[in-house]
């Protein structure tokens, strides 16, 4: 018999802020988070000059330099995020977390840039003198989830997810497999990103940021006829999940159930958007919550700003659900926070349905027409209740996910 998943934790560190309510209150004032970066002026050949960095997030006075010796930016988002929501769920200390019942599932795109470029040095120097023990352990792609592993001492699964901007969503969805199959009782699950220059290089080669540089609160503009790009940013959000039953016995908190998640690729090309396979995750995801798509009341887009994304995202969403299904993007807020957006959007998308309150997309003025016809939430919120919600992410390699939440009575 499948268990049934629901979330008993959140914690999330964001261009919006570092803690679930103050970011949600900021969410309210409908202000982007964009930012001209005078740091940026140093890389001659960039084109775009706006980012958005994480706001208000403080080190705890308990990760000592001892402690983070394993940790880049990257990894301490990740293990202080899993500490407050651990937190937030009543499980910190609880000896379920070193049980064996508890495991982690967190993606990110990358570890440490800082720990990268020391291996770099050595190849270019023929040096070794960067380096120490833990050089590496700061540097690779799972570095999120061993060091919060190794900070809770779990003895469950780890289940690294490190798809590019799907890193945060899979990572859920992997997560609430574990538990529903009864393999795991509990999952710390999420993803994050550092700020790196390197990451708004990417894109820039791609012609795919926003050079909005003089404007940046008209920045990005998703779903717009006149956006330009997408803007890069950086955080991270760690969601507590837990199976049903051992929620309720120690008479937790909940703040929604997890009842849809679905998976796949395109197959097709690196990096242009597969329309026929973004559906097709939509109606997979429906088909695993043994949902129709009118039962969904609120779609969360990946919507980053990008033409080639936006139209075929849409289109795909158009396919499944009409044109009746309210949608907005909280990226024209944060910008696209790359292997955290999953998990960001996943939890301000919870908020969102818990308070009968949903965001409308930022600078979304004029529809592009070759966009698909959807119920745009444009200019003001929307008030309104429903029981399910879906997010949606897409990532480079043709990879698909989405997510279906119900809100917990």
């Amino acid at each position: 018999m499948p268990k049934r998943v629901v979330i008993t934790g959140m914690a999330m560190t964001s261009p919006l802020g570092s803690d679930v309510k103050s970011s949600f209150d900021r969410l309210h004032t409908l202000e982007n988070c964009i930012q001209y970066d005078k740091t940026l002026e140093i890389y001659k050949g960039l084109h775009t000059r706006l980012d958005a960095r994480v706001k208000d997030f403080v080190l705890p006075p308990d990760f000592t330099r001892k402690t983070t010796r394993t940790m880049g930016d990257v990894a301490i988002m990740s293990v202080v995020t899993a500490k407050e929501a651990l937190e937030d769920a009543g499980l910190l200390g609880s000896e379920i977390i070193t049980s064996g019942q508890t495991g982690v599932a967190y993606g990110s795109c990358s570890g440490s840039i800082d720990a990268i470029m020391d291996f770099y040095s050595m190849c270019v120097n023929h040096e070794v003198k960067n380096l120490n023990s833990g050089s590496y352990i700061r540097m690779m792609s799972h570095t999120s989830a061993v060091n919060i592993s190794l900070y809770f001492k779990t003895h469950g699964r780890i289940i690294p997810t490190s798809t590019a901007c799907t890193s945060g969503s899979m990572a859920i969805g992997y997560a609430y497999e574990a538990i529903k199959s009864g393999t795991q009782t509990v999952m710390i699950a999420g993803g994050a990103e550092e700020h790196s220059p390197s990451n708004i290089g990417v894109f820039d080669t791609l012609f795919a940021t926003s050079v909005k540089n003089d404007t940046p609160n008209l920045t990005p503009s998703p779903f717009d006829k006149d956006r330009d790009g997408l803007v890069i940013g950086s955080g991270a959000g760690t969601l507590i999940l837990e199976e049903y039953e051992h929620a309720k016995n120690r008479g937790a908190k909940i703040y929604a159930e997890i009842v849809g998640f679905a998976t796949n690729t395109d197959g097709t090309h690196i990096t242009n958007p597969n329309s026929d396979m973004m559906a097709e995750v939509m109606k997979m995801a429906l088909s695993n919550a043994d949902l129709s798509s009118e039962n969904i009341g609120y779609i969360n887009a990946h919507g980053t700003g990008t033409v080639n994304g936006d139209i075929a995202e849409s289109i795909a969403t158009h396919s499944v659900f009409g044109s009746n299904t309210p949608i907005s993007t909280l990226k024209s807020y944060t910008g696209h926070t790359l292997g955290a957006c999953g998990a960001i959007e996943a939890i301000m998308s919870i908020e969102m349905m818990n308070n009968n309150w949903f965001c409308p997309t930022l600078n979304l003025k004029n529809i592009d027409d070759r966009c698909g016809e959807l119920d745009y939430i444009m200019t003001e919120p929307r008030l309104l209740e429903t029981d399910y919600i879906m997010s949606n992410n897409f990532a480079f390699g043709g990879i698909n996910t989405s997510l279906i939440f119900k809100r917990f009575r």
